[in-house]
């Protein structure tokens, strides 16, 4: 008997040992990159960053490494999925909850069934604004910590919990972190000055594609924000924090965009006092919300703020901090409690590692959340996918700033009023006045939208809706003409209906905006918005589109989600083609044909474009993929020449021209990048055709 309780001792204190040796097989980040994360006057890059991610894959069995796509700079962009190793055996079947309960088409009993089943998904991200250095080294030091600490709470979220750790810019943390670390003296060190965008086109704008995701690192993270994870909660770490605080976090100021269901916003709530709570009770002050910042949640572009579209709890903080010790000012309106800010910070000294500290509780903060209401957060995100197929499938009037105007504008009419009526006079407006406005049929949100194969550019329709299938809207096709309300579409026409979950989204993507005016007081100056107040992408892109506001039907077949569509156009034979200037791709053809030393010419009448046939000329008309038909050189012609084009930027990079830049790319411009010594040397006449300047590039008058 002895022996035997001898031996399972032994073999107890073997496994415990085997388990402090994984423990201790998961390397630190200070033996890694040989300094503490949030020590002062050090930041790690990129390539050194990639290289601790792989070793906390190869050591710790929490930790699965998921390459999500190249960056605009060809840098692979990862992902940690970081979670129990038997929750890691098992991927796939939470992957596939996520996505059944997101898109909501189940029944009540079989989505609460799931919600038991699942896990809570959280998505954690960090260096999006690669100057705000603090984002990607608390990646760091989570995942790190994650990945290897045995405490009840970490495994309880690790049971529980799918955490996806993603870098969200990793060429810029590579140029921000070796400029700073570019001075052998730290007290030198600077994050001022890059010499240029830190993300290769649009630098800062790059937080706003996430509704058009054009940048390959947009488009890495929207495929597993909106296509394959689908998580209940998404928190994007920024900075700076308002002057005087330390950090600014949920909830947020109102407006709020009136598509949204009002889960999100009670959600908000909940997992943002969850936050506040966790720093008070840490004794972390300095956190700040609602109208203790600017933040708001009505633009839909942004990494965070388009989750909300999608029935996800998106978060947001922005936090002070520098690997350059810096000081809390002394702002004597932040020191006196409120609702908002109930536990001020005092100034003093603040050091890189409190920022480090601060953002590691408040994702333990979340990940505690999602744990404790795991099942709830999985249901919730069904019930409000759920909800808005079900307003998509009836008659349903959203409310917004112009109807109220128009519910107050008829209670002042004698029609609603109505003589006698005693309410009125009592302050008690008629229903009349609302009944006018609200049950009125042209009021109703549209049930769909039918965007026809015959528009004059279709392969810009075709762009658009791969913009919404990007961010996981159901898109349907006609598989044969058809009929609606009277009017003809040919086969190849392509269907979106608002019966689906991000509902919230594709009325965002068709409709107009209507800001609230927003006033502290009547008489006083506006408030703006925190950022877009408009933003209708199918406006922007000029697509052409039919809404309807009764149900209808048709030979439609469903596109698989994320599936993205190619334009179908047919190279037929003839003596020449026309391709049309309303066309955007013609341009790119056109590009394509001078670059190959075809000739092309222009109708001086209408400015369509005619290339005369050839073996050339077919070769790259037929990649182009545009649509184009047969016909006889024009008589009124011009023959088209490639143009010189120079483009303004500047030391640092203007975000402007870099938009510009990647747009002449993406049409196939040859453009030269020229910059104020440039311009300064003077000749440019011999050298250029065109000089594009953009907004802020020519100095105003004084």
């Amino acid at each position: 008997m002895i022996k035997i309780y001898f031996k399972r001792l032994c073999f107890a204190f073997l496994m415990l040992s085997c388990a402090t040796a994984f423990a201790q097989e998961v390397p630190t980040p200070k033996s890694h990159f040989g300094f503490d994360i949030g020590d002062d006057y050090q930041l790690a890059n990129y390539t050194q960053t990639e290289a601790y991610f792989k070793k906390l894959s190869e050591t710790s069995k929490r930790v699965k490494l998921v390459d999500i796509g190249k960056t605009e700079e060809g840098r692979s962009q990862y992902m940690l999925i970081v979670s129990s190793p038997e929750n890691l055996k098992k991927l796939e079947r939470y992957k596939e909850i996520s996505q059944q309960l997101a898109h909501a088409e189940l029944s009540t009993e079989q989505a609460k069934a799931l919600a038991q089943e699942g896990k809570a998904v959280v998505w954690i991200d960090g260096g999006l604004h690669a100057n705000e250095v603090v984002g990607a080294h608390q990646l760091i030091q989570t995942a790190y910590e994650f990945a290897s600490k045995t405490d009840p709470e970490t495994l309880k979220i690790l049971d529980n919990v799918i955490i996806l750790f993603t870098h969200a810019n990793p060429d810029g943390q590579e140029l921000v972190s070796n400029w700073y670390m570019r001075d052998k003296d730290p007290k030198k060190r600077t994050l001022s000055g890059l010499p240029r965008l830190y993300e290769k086109y649009a630098g800062h704008d790059n937080n706003r594609d996430f509704f058009m995701l054009n940048l390959k690192e947009t488009q890495n993270m929207g495929r597993q924000l909106f296509v394959e994870w689908l998580p209940q909660i998404m928190y994007n770490h920024h900075q700076a924090g308002p002057a005087g605080t330390v950090v600014a976090g949920p909830p947020y100021r109102d407006p709020f965009n009136y598509v949204f269901d009002p889960t999100i916003l009670t959600s908000l709530d909940a997992v943002g006092a969850a936050m506040h709570n966790r720093m008070n009770v840490e004794n972390k002050p300095g956190y700040t919300q609602r109208g203790g910042s600017v933040y708001s949640t009505w633009y839909n572009g942004g990494l965070r703020t388009t989750t909300y579209f999608h029935n996800m709890v998106g978060l947001l903080t922005e936090i002070i901090g520098s690997p350059t010790p810096s000081d809390i000012p002394l702002v004597p309106s932040r020191l006196l409690p409120s609702g908002d800010s109930p536990n001020p910070i005092t100034p003093r000294k603040w050091y890189f590692k409190n920022s480090i500290d601060y953002s590691v509780s408040l994702n333990y903060a979340v990940l505690g959340y999602a744990q404790r209401y795991r099942d709830e957060l999985l249901y919730n995100i069904y019930q409000m996918g759920k909800n808005s197929i079900d307003r998509g499938k009836k008659d349903t009037w959203s409310f917004s700033p112009k109807k109220i105007d128009a519910i107050n504008a008829a209670a002042k009419t004698p029609a609603s009023t109505g003589a006698g009526e005693s309410g009125r006079a009592r302050g008690v407006m008629s229903m009349k006045a609302f009944d006018t406005v609200m049950k009125a049929p042209l009021n109703r949100d549209a049930r769909g939208y039918i965007l026809s194969a015959d528009q004059p550019d279709f392969n810009s329709a075709i762009k658009f809706l791969n913009a919404l299938i990007r961010t996981g809207i159901l898109v349907q096709k006609a598989t044969a003409a058809f009929t609606v309300a009277g009017k003809n579409y040919p086969a190849g026409s392509y269907v979106v209906k608002t019966d689906q979950a991000f509902r919230p989204h594709v009325l965002d993507m068709f409709e107009p905006q209507d800001h609230p005016n927003d006033f502290k007081y009547e008489g006083s100056a506006p408030i703006p918005p925190y950022d877009a107040a408009g933003w209708t992408l199918a406006y922007m892109m000029d697509v052409k589109f039919d809404r309807l506001l009764d149900d209808f039907s048709g030979p439609f077949e469903r596109v698989p989600f994320g599936q993205l569509l190619k334009p179908e156009n047919k190279l037929n034979a003839g003596s020449g083609y026309v391709l049309a200037s309303a066309q955007n791709d013609s341009y790119t053809a056109v590009n394509d044909l001078l670059k190959a030393k075809v000739e092309v010419y222009r109708s001086a009448e209408n400015g369509d474009f005619y290339v005369p046939a050839s073996g050339n000329a077919k070769n790259i008309l037929e990649k182009a993929n545009v649509k184009l038909k047969s016909a006889s050189a024009p008589k009124n012609k011009i023959k088209v020449t490639a143009g010189r084009i120079a483009l303004w930027d500047t030391y640092g990079g203007s975000m402007a021209s870099g938009w510009v830049r990647w747009m002449m790319e993406q049409y196939h411009y040859n453009a030269t990048v020229i910059y104020p010594q440039d311009i300064d040397a003077g000749d440019l006449k011999s050298k250029y055709d065109v000089i594009v300047f953009v907004g802020g590039a020519i100095p105003a008058l004084p």
